[in-house]
């Protein structure tokens, strides 16, 4: 149990340690993307980059000691901002006034001329993005600014680059993501054109589509009649050389089969069938004197005949 007491002690005096240690500067710990800049009597003495925990005195020598009393210490963050500029606005060549949307990023790379070369660097680098941007896009023809944005792009970059250097910025991609129309009657004027366009190419390939299915068809159905006209000259051409040969092996069997296809074709016709006996002449000698006598008209005195 002796211990507690020692322990208790150590929690309060170890943080009350640091803090009073940290209050005189004995140490200085650096974070993730962050510069630390210490100064004595006005003037720059040096800067702590490196992530990590540092002793000025050993980087700076005795003289640190002074910084709590007679100097300070600027924290710049160093970390990649991304910023947009809406709505710029600029006119092509044709008059027009556009709205430009820009997009670029942005880092600290020299604290030292950050935090004292310009007393507002931040809004420096956008005023000066702003004007770079205006006077790259001005008088450029319309259809350039619309396609031609990656090239634009590099322009203002390296138009902007030199003067942010010297303000500790280092200015990364830089990209022009919007080019608007702000007229909302050529906006208007624009999208009944462009309608109408695509109306005029969407009926000309419905068009041509239709020809074309049109020209298969039509390829189509004379190749079919072709084949069919083929298949239909094939027929009797096939037919009769099989009979020629049936006739050169036997005769018998070429009339059975001419009989048979008599007797298919009048099947086929249903045409009425009579049979009549073999020693048939009476009845044939019947068959048309009742023709005959049906057909005669009968005369007017003369009565009609009774049934028997």
């Amino acid at each position: 149990m002796n211990f507690i007491p020692g322990f208790i002690l150590g929690l309060v005096a170890i943080p009350l340690f640091l803090k009073i240690a940290n209050l005189f500067g004995f140490f200085a710990i650096v974070h993730e993307c962050e510069a630390q800049v210490f100064t004595l009597f006005g003037k720059v003495v040096g800067t702590l980059q490196e992530p990590g925990l540092h002793i000025p005195m050993f980087k700076f020598g005795p003289k640190a000691l002074l910084f709590p009393f007679f100097g300070k210490n600027y924290k710049v963050d160093t970390a990649l901002r991304q910023h947009y500029l809406r709505r710029l606005m600029v006119n092509s060549e044709e008059g027009t006034p556009m709205g430009v949307g820009i997009w670029y990023e942005k880092q600290v790379i020299d604290p030292v001329a950050y935090l004292f070369t310009n007393s507002n660097p931040e809004a420096s680098l956008d005023a000066n993005v702003t004007s770079a941007t205006i006077s790259v896009l001005s008088n450029l023809e319309m259809e350039k600014m619309l396609e031609d944005r990656h090239s634009l792009s590099r322009t203002v970059r390296e138009t902007v680059s030199p003067l942010s250097e010297k303000w500790g910025y280092r200015l990364g991609s830089v990209y022009i993501r919007k080019v608007a129309f702000t007229d909302e009657l050529m906006v208007e004027n624009i999208t009944e054109k462009v309608v109408k366009r695509l109306v005029q190419v969407t009926s000309a390939m419905k068009q041509d589509g239709e020809n074309r299915v049109g020209l298969i068809r039509s390829e189509t159905a004379k190749k079919v009649s072709t084949k069919m006209a083929e298949a239909a000259a094939a027929r009797p051409r096939i037919v009769g050389e099989t009979l020629n040969a049936i006739a050169a092996e036997d005769t018998e069997i070429l009339e059975a089969v001419m009989d048979v296809m008599e007797t298919e074709q009048l099947l086929s016709s249903n045409a009425p069938v009579e049979i009549i006996p073999a020693n048939g002449t009476n009845v044939l000698i019947q068959l048309g004197a009742e023709t005959s006598a049906s057909t005669r008209a009968p005369s007017p005195t003369e009565p009609p005949p009774i049934p028997s």
